[in-house]
């Protein structure tokens, strides 16, 4: 059986886990307990993984594979799944762009969070931490403006990073209200988190 070193409110765990639930392998996978930190080291971690971060995937045959993107498509691989990854030129190029945009608002998102929560208050850079906003609500506009074209029915990896992004928002930054402003990426968020795959995967403290 393959295993996960996990924290449960990771955004990038949900991706990999929405990932293997829509590839039928979620039930191969064992969770291992961490305690993922941007400034402390968990060494459980660091011992397969040299950046000490989640996700990441143990193989059977105790091979380490991170981060989440590396995960995703392996996971794909693995099962024969063709719709998450696609091979054609451009139905390719566009999943593989999405999920570059929802990875970039994840990253910006916990950067404007840890800012606040792992970084003493006297460090605190206020205009550091808005310009990771103004990068997410850069990336809410994108997805308002392409909402239409985005899959539910048969996701692609971008879709599916897209709504783990999403995803974030509302659990970690409910105050910025973001589908007061973009009603099209709402609706689509609404009709993509109703897969089994992202109910199954909704984070929790």
């Amino acid at each position: 059986m393959m295993k996960l070193l996990y924290a449960p409110t990771s955004p990038y765990v949900r991706k990999v886990m929405a990932c293997a639930h829509l590839c039928g392998v979620a039930d191969h996978i064992e969770w291992l307990d961490s305690a993922a930190n941007p400034v402390n080291r968990d060494m459980r971690i660091a011992a397969h993984n040299p950046l000490a971060k989640v996700p990441t995937l143990i193989l059977q045959n105790g091979r380490p594979l991170y981060d989440s993107r590396v995960i995703c498509e392996y996971l794909a691989d693995l099962s024969g799944n063709d719709h998450l990854f696609p091979i054609d030129g451009d139905a390719r190029w566009q999943a593989l762009t999405l999920q570059a945009l929802g990875d970039g608002m994840l990253d910006a998102a916990m950067l404007a969070r840890y800012e606040l929560t792992a970084r003493p208050a006297q460090w605190q850079w206020p205009a550091w931490r808005e310009a990771q906003l103004v990068k997410v609500a850069a990336g809410l506009d994108a997805i308002e403006s392409m909402a239409s074209t985005l899959g539910v029915d048969h996701p692609s990896m971008g879709d599916v990073t897209l709504a783990c992004a999403l995803g974030y928002l509302d659990f970690r930054f409910p105050e910025l209200d973001w589908r007061a402003s973009h009603p099209q990426a709402a609706r689509w968020n609404a009709s993509i988190q109703a897969l089994p795959a992202l109910q199954s995967t909704i984070p929790h403290v």
